[in-house]
């Protein structure tokens, strides 16, 4: 019998997303054995530090490092990732495959108190837990009175901490909730226009060895070609600008009719200043696409927000 070795994180949520990567791949090749292997990441042993740190710690991503040197050195065929924690290139012989579609790309609210469920309705002052850039820079543009109160963890962890650290709401991305069933704990879906998710979310970062002839003959036909297209749009605009995983900007493409709108956005950390760009382009030119709006975000003063916030970085 054929083994296909699959690594992901520890975390509930990359098991669930393993889970749900396997199941049509099991029914279609019941004469393979699909083993799962869970990878420690340096931002799941060290959830004190912050990510952008522990990024700088590891030479490479906080969520990825340790899975990516394991598929190199041939201990894994194939990672399952949650795409959106992905750097925007792939270490040498390292590839992505197409992504076999995307849940709700969208960030939920979760309140502590379900008569204030919405942003709108949070009292002035109200605290908010996340520590990613975007988000923090995204509500403070919207609402500069919120506060924002650093939070790590597993999703479950994390919605626990409404009660653990008395805050007033979490934002954590839908598709994780929904994927754990936890999307009874959904408040509000905040709107795409003003919070553009960062690139990729929602979508699974399927990435093999180049040379891995069984890993590709058993995922070929796996991805959802306008996923794929939606998602490349997305991480080549963030590429164009320089960013990663730490930074303040939003992305999400559409496809409807055989064209790619794709909105991009960027936000100072305090919210007090936001640049946007929206354009679109034919599905087959996705790169093509990410780098045009990045360079409109460029000319409205997208590098002067990022410069500032590199450093820190």
């Amino acid at each position: 019998m054929r083994t296909l070795v699959v690594g992901s994180r520890a975390s509930h949520l990359a098991k669930a997303q393993v889970k749900e990567f396997l199941a049509p791949l099991r029914e279609r090749f019941p004469d393979v054995e699909f083993r799962h292997q869970v990878i420690l990441e340096g931002g799941d042993r060290d959830r004190k530090t912050a990510l952008a740190a522990v990024s700088a710690s590891s030479g490479g991503s906080a969520f990825s490092t340790e899975q990516e040197a394991a598929l190199v050195r041939g201990e894994v065929d194939v990672v399952v990732h949650s795409l959106k924690d992905l750097p925007t290139s792939n270490p040498p012989g390292l590839i992505l495959l197409p992504p076999p579609g995307r849940e709700d790309v969208r960030d939920a609210l979760c309140c502590s108190d379900p008569a204030r469920s919405t942003l709108a309705a949070l009292p002035h002052g109200a605290k908010i837990g996340t520590s990613a850039a975007r988000r923090i820079a995204q509500l403070l543009h919207v609402r500069p009175d919120l506060v924002p109160v650093p939070i790590r963890g597993n999703v479950p962890p994390r919605v626990n901490k409404l009660k653990t650290m008395n805050l007033d709401a979490v934002v954590l991305a839908a598709a994780g909730l929904k994927r754990l069933d936890m999307g009874d704990k959904i408040g509000e879906l905040l709107p795409l226009d003003q919070f553009p998710p960062s690139p990729g979310q929602g979508a699974l970062g399927i990435q093999i060895r180049e040379d891995n002839q069984l890993a590709r003959e058993i995922l070929a036909g796996t991805g959802d070609l306008v996923v794929d297209a939606q998602v490349r749009a997305e991480r080549a605009m963030l590429a164009e600008l320089h960013g990663g995983c730490s930074v303040p900007v939003g992305a999400y493409a559409k496809a409807e009719d055989g064209m790619l709108a794709l909105h991009g956005q960027v936000t100072s950390l305090d919210g007090s200043v936001q640049v946007e760009a929206s354009f679109s382009g034919p599905l087959s030119e996705p790169e093509k696409l990410g780098v045009l709006v990045a360079g409109l975000l460029l000319d409205q003063g997208a590098e002067g927000i990022l410069a500032q916030i590199r450093p820190a970085a």
